[in-house]
């Protein structure tokens, strides 16, 4: 009788280890793709690195009226006697430069840090609002296909067809200077890559088996775009849209350097390489030297992240 009794204990210890398992297994599962994509991504020390590096500079841009000693919006904290100090300079009430000062008086450590916050803002803000349109109207066109397709592709190949910086450069002198303006003229120049990109995706995606059941169960389209076709047609959106931040920054700092940017009184990288320009000749290095380098410093860490992001995302070059 005793055997018996701790024959059924087994049983039933058995068949609770065997559903604690089943339930790990299942929890396994369900983790198994973010944990490999995050193994995957920390493969690379150079991907780490541009993270980390965005990190810290992102974190200083939101930071900025807490971490600098000065604002350099605010004309009453500006001397005009400190202008052109070199890096280590002490200011006549005993404030020390460490990268020195431009020719306004303003420290070009928190002019930096500023100028950093005004260029991510409107690389980032730019890159999500082209990403919505251009994205949206791509996934319009890979499922209607026919007319609708070929209108939107059409207008697609026309945008592409022209250099980025000729159309910015005319929208702006039509639009005129400020931050607005720029983001506004950005969308415009990048919304036809993710319309491009998300359609090519969309294509594929919709030749498969899960889009045909989709539509015989009869479900709206747009229960079928945004439930079913936009969520596979994620990861080189992603890839897409991380590189194309590094570019609204670069081209944002070219249209400021060429002064039709962002307005003077709210310098970015862009307009404070242009405002030591002209001194880089008489040894005045640093007025354009720094915000250079963290110009640099911005948009390579943020190539380095979307180039492990394309290896990581894309399945094609796993094989």
């Amino acid at each position: 009788m005793s055997g018996q009794i701790f024959s059924g204990n087994e049983v039933v210890t058995g068949k609770v280890a065997a559903n604690d398992a089943v339930a790990s297994e299942a929890a396994e599962r369900v983790e198994a793709p973010w944990r490999r994509f995050v193994a995957e991504f920390a493969s690379s020390r150079l991907a780490l690195f541009g993270l980390a590096l965005f990190v810290t500079l992102a974190l200083a841009a939101i930071f900025a009226p807490w971490i600098v000693p000065q604002n350099p919006y605010d004309l009453a904290q500006l001397d005009i006697l400190d202008g052109q100090l070199p890096p280590g300079s002490e200011s006549m009430t005993g404030y020390t430069y460490l990268l020195g000062s431009d020719d306004q008086g303003r420290d070009m450590l928190s002019a930096i840090v500023y100028g950093l916050r005004i260029s991510l803002i409107v690389g980032g803000v730019s890159v999500v609002i082209a990403l919505f349109i251009g994205g949206g109207l791509g996934l319009l066109a890979a499922y209607f296909g026919g007319a609708v397709d070929s209108v939107i592709m059409r207008i697609v190949d026309i945008q592409l067809s022209f250099p980025a910086i000729l159309v910015a450069l005319i929208l702006l002198a039509i639009f005129g200077n400020g931050v607005d303006k720029v983001i506004l003229a950005l969308v415009i120049v990048q919304w036809a890559y993710y319309a491009r990109t998300v359609r090519g995706t969309a294509l594929v995606e919709r030749r498969k088996e899960y889009m045909e059941a989709a539509a015989c169960l009869a479900l709206s389209h747009r229960r079928i775009v945004f439930g079913h076709l936009l969520p596979n047609c994620l990861p080189p959106l992603i890839v897409v849209a991380t590189v194309q931040i590094a570019q609204a920054i670069a081209l944002e700092a070219t249209l400021s350097f060429l002064g039709v940017g962002v307005p003077i009184t709210e310098p970015s990288l862009g307009l404070l390489i242009a405002n030591g320009f002209e001194y880089m000749m008489s040894g005045r290095y640093w007025i354009s030297f720094f915000p250079g380098v963290a110009l640099v410093l911005a948009i390579v860490s943020i190539n380095l992240v979307g180039d492990q992001l394309r290896d990581v995302l894309n399945p094609r070059l796993k094989a």
